[in-house]
């Protein structure tokens, strides 16, 4: 059998594994769809006669472990919900639920959990949590969230500026195959490089874009204060700097000159779980960090830039004007949470593997 497969940071995965699960998701999402939308009746008509494909049934009779011991919104409905699509049941553990870490260690409750269900999806605290699930479990693990990585949420970042690659110009064109064909079947949009610009805290939604973005063409221009604890990790760091992804990285503490020339302007809490005491500290280490049309029109974004947040948002974030606005693309983002969980679930816990092959979609 093959070894078993994990996935802790998109630094795990080449540029093509990423843009396969990309692929992946767009055509998981254009398939499923149609089935969930209102079967209006119809005389002489019926849902079979719309020639319906069902979507990938890898998880039929399949029961996917979700390991919560921190609360989420989009990541536990994505995961149940998709779960469901590809025929499989997902069983929540929160904290409340289970032994991990109280009563049994987090490697016998790996193993006991391993051996019920064919994958484990994990929203730790510590980044080593996951490791050491992974390192003992006999099924795939793929990390939901932790200390230092959030992985699936920039899959579905990803996956949304490739759905609106029109509203950033002329993307490359699509090429033709060796016999001169154009790819037939579902199509990921063609995405031009974009400037991003991320305005915040340096937290695990943004480590994972210094992994991902520069290897995929994209220039990262960051803001954070001039606090050791608001810039990358050393081991974040380390994996930066062997992907040679730190060539593509603009860092700074003014938000004005990170968003220079910006096409997507990003940020995300500044007090995550666990930091409710240094609310204070916080909020005024990042005083004139909110996203606001003034201040991207003073650092000289691009008059088209668009904004993304991982939800949930704060105000002292992101003003309404900007997060309720034409520019605004986080609820889009927050939907295709759903489609890039469901394509690591299909390829992962249900084929263990990332790369299908050529197949057509």
């Amino acid at each position: 059998m093959s070894p078993v497969p994990h996935l802790m940071t998109l630094a795990d995965l080449t540029p093509t594994q990423i843009s396969r699960i990309l692929l992946h998701s767009k055509h998981l999402k254009h398939t499923s769809i149609p089935w969930l939308q209102p079967q209006v009746s119809q005389p002489g008509k019926n849902v079979q006669s719309k020639q319906l494909r069902m979507p990938s049934q890898s998880l039929f009779n399949k029961s996917i472990a979700l390991l919560f011991s921190k609360r989420s919104t989009r990541t536990r409905v994505s995961a149940e919900t998709a779960t469901v699509l590809l025929g499989g049941r997902a069983l929540f553990l929160g904290s409340e639920d289970i032994q991990l870490g109280v009563n049994e260690t987090v490697r016998d409750s790996a193993r006991v959990i391993g051996g019920m269900c064919q994958g484990i999806f994990a929203r730790v605290g510590d980044h080593s949590e996951i490791e050491e699930l992974a390192k003992y479990s006999p099924v795939p693990v793929i990390n939901a969230l932790s200390s230092l990585w959030h992985p699936t949420q920039i899959l579905a970042d990803l996956l949304t500026l490739h759905e609106h690659a029109h509203l950033f110009g002329p993307p490359p064109e699509q090429q033709p195959n060796a016999k001169g064909e154009k790819p037939k079947g579902t199509i990921l949009p063609a995405l031009r490089p974009l400037t991003v610009a991320y305005v915040g805290d340096s937290a695990n939604v943004l480590h994972d874009m210094l992994v991902a973005y520069p290897r995929l063409g994209h220039k990262l221009r960051i803001a954070s204060p001039e606090n050791e604890k608001y810039r990358a990790p050393k081991e974040v760091w380390k994996r930066v700097e062997e992907l040679e992804c730190d060539k593509g990285i603009h860092w700074c503490t003014d938000p004005r000159e990170a968003v220079q020339g910006a096409d997507v302007v990003i940020t995300d809490t500044w007090i995550s779980m666990g930091q409710e005491a240094e609310k204070e500290q916080r909020l005024k280490d990042f005083a004139g960090y909110q996203v606001t049309e003034e201040l991207c029109r003073e650092g000289g974004a691009n008059p088209d830039w668009k904004f993304m947040h991982c939800l949930p948002r704060k105000p002292h974030e992101v003003d309404d004007e900007v997060f309720y606005g034409p520019r605004s693309l986080v609820f889009p983002e927050a939907d295709n949470r759903k489609w890039t969980i469901m394509a690591l679930f299909d390829l992962l816990f249900g084929k263990w593997t990332l790369l299908a092959g050529e197949r057509k979609l």
